[in-house]
């Protein structure tokens, strides 16, 4: 994400642990020396166990739980990690080569074992693994299990998709995006487990920014830091990608939702540095932290390493943007927006013609998926906005419209008719007419899936007069947000839904109609059900994102049907 919607230092006095330390939020520090060792839910899908006459040890050889993803009719990438001994940490470099035993079966009890094998890991992939078992039925849930050195890991659970030809009436998915784990806890994740245990989603749409890369207490939450890094400085070689990855992975709620649905992801920006694009990134001084493609191709290589992602690394001459089809009602194409576009430009150069956000080859790619396909919905996986965002100024006429325009000048210069924000699509607008004019030529129906602002969006896509889509915008699984900003300010908390984010929100949607929902202050996820005629969107909301046990409850639904528009 852009964080100019969030100044850079403005949550944490000082630098380093010592001054994180002293900015945790009360009701988060109790929780730092417990937060891996409890979970809400003694789940199956969360707990290893020991197979019978396996030696007793002080840690678990699949610390990091289990993951699948990128789901097709007959397979699905199932992934974990293998910790062969306590020094073979992530990002180590160190620990033997590990033989690593893999079942699938029809069942949790793997009574019914379909396929099954073993896969040589080793500390040049930081001991990974990545399946792909081939040979399953479409439309199936299947269980999954690893084995290595006498101990099982968890059972997770996975759906196929659905034959290609298959009609279907509702594919689902639960969107998310930017969980930072400094600035809160993944509440969020717990309750998208609960609802995908009960077979509520058919995949998980991650749209952006699964780590952060920044140091310990430079960029926090709504009260400071909630809990600690690993590492503690700013992530810059593979090394720290690597640590940075598995200390996420340590984390109960998010292991709980990799283990109970497939998951199909792309990254932002901060899987490598801020605002990062082709040759470079604003969070990246050269001079200070060497080649940026040296520090790109680690960010990306630990990406690789740590997520179930059918695809090849751009540095080995391959990538990650991919299409996916689920029946014959939506074809799911992930967009890599950061590894090709042009540097972000000023805000009044962002209608410049010819500036790239896909690159030639992703577009023409692109294009022949949407030309090619027969399905239904053409479903666009999304990391930065792309309805178009004008932004102008508030008389200065009380205390919540002064505030309302500091809040938003840290999202643009306050100039009326200016695009907000330059590393969206706003900046690039050349680029964006040339995909709507591809959506626009073809019959499916369009949806765009995005993440990376930490608000909530519904939108309208109107192009050339005509509206040919809608956009849903997931806000942030705990990246600090616009109105959070409002408690930065006054150094008073400020609620959800206080005087100032509402009046924001009033004026954003006056200035643009086609915004038909937002909200500056959840946290939480979205989903989407698509079906043949409409889609349902719902926001579900974390009723306090720097408490780990706190609720989560659907907040408001929204209906987009093409003709009509949002009813």
């Amino acid at each position: 994400m852009s964080d100019n919607s969030l100044p850079r230092r403005s949550f944490i006095v000082g630098t380093g642990v010592a001054a994180a330390t002293a900015a945790i939020a009360p009701h988060a520090s109790a929780q730092l020396s417990s937060q891996l060792s409890s979970t809400s839910s003694g789940s199956s899908l969360t707990s290893s166990r020991a197979l019978p006459g396996a030696p007793e040890s002080q840690y678990s050889h699949f610390m990091h739980g289990v993951a699948s993803g990128d789901p097709t009719p007959t397979s699905v990438i199932l992934w974990t990690r293998v910790t062969v001994g306590p020094e073979a940490t992530p990002g180590s470099n160190v620990g033997e080569d590990a033989v690593v035993g893999w079942e699938v079966a029809t069942a949790p009890d793997f009574a019914n074992v379909v396929r099954s094998g073993t896969v040589t890991t080793s500390a040049a992939v930081d001991h990974t693994v990545h399946v792909d078992p081939n040979g399953l039925e479409p439309s199936t849930v299947y269980f999954y299990r690893f084995s290595y050195n006498g101990t099982y890991s968890a059972v997770g659970r996975t759906r196929t998709a659905p034959a290609y030809e298959a009609s279907v009436e509702q594919v689902t998915f639960a969107l998310a995006s930017c969980a930072n784990w400094e600035a809160g806890y993944f509440a969020a994740y717990r309750d998208m487990a609960e609802r995908a245990e009960r077979d509520e989603f058919d995949a998980v749409v991650f749209l952006g920014d699964y780590i952060y890369e920044y140091p310990t207490g430079e960029y926090g939450g709504k009260s400071g830091v909630s809990r600690i890094h690993s590492p503690q400085n700013e992530t810059v070689t593979l090394t720290d990608y690597r640590m940075r990855h598995g200390r996420y992975k340590q984390d109960l709620q998010l292991q709980r939702a990799h283990a109970a649905v497939p998951w199909i992801v792309i990254w932002d920006d901060h899987e490598t540095a801020n605002n990062s694009w082709r040759d470079g990134a604003e969070n990246h001084t050269p001079g200070e932290e060497g080649a940026w493609m040296d520090r790109r191709n680690a960010g990306q290589q630990a990406y690789f390493e740590w997520l179930p992602v059918r695809a090849t690394r751009p540095s080995e001459g391959g990538h990650i943007y991919r299409s996916l089809q689920f029946g014959s009602l939506v074809n799911l194409t992930m967009m890599d927006l950061r590894t090709y576009r042009d540097e972000e430009p000023s805000r009044l150069a962002g209608n410049s013609e010819g500036r790239e956000m896909l690159g030639p080859e992703q577009f023409d790619w692109l294009s022949s998926v949407v030309r090619n396909s027969n399905t239904t919905w053409n479903v666009m996986g999304n990391s930065v906005m792309i309805a178009p965002l004008t932004l102008g100024a508030l008389a200065p006429t009380s205390s919540e419209a002064r505030l309302v325009n500091r809040m938003l000048d840290d999202f643009s210069s306050l100039v009326s008719g200016i695009p907000i924000n330059p590393d969206q699509w706003d900046g690039y607008a050349w680029a964006r007419n040339r995909l709507f004019d591809e959506l626009a030529a073809d019959d499916a129906n369009v949806l765009f899936l995005t993440g990376d602002i930490h608000t909530e969006w519904a939108n309208s896509i109107v192009h050339n007069g005509e509206e040919i889509g809608c956009e849903i915008v997931t806000s942030s699984i705990s990246a600090a947000n616009v109105g959070d900003t409002v408690t930065t300010y006054t150094k008073v908390y400020h609620p959800e839904d206080n005087p100032v984010s509402l009046l924001a929100e009033s004026f954003i949607r006056k200035l643009n109609p086609a915004v038909k929902h937002v909200d500056f202050d959840a946290h939480g996820y979205a989903v989407a059900r698509i079906r043949p005629a409409e889609v349902g969107m719902e926001f579900y909301r974390v009723a306090d994102y720097e408490n780990p046990d706190s609720a989560v409850g659907l907040a408001l639904s929204r209906t987009w049907r093409p003709g009509a528009g949002y009813v």
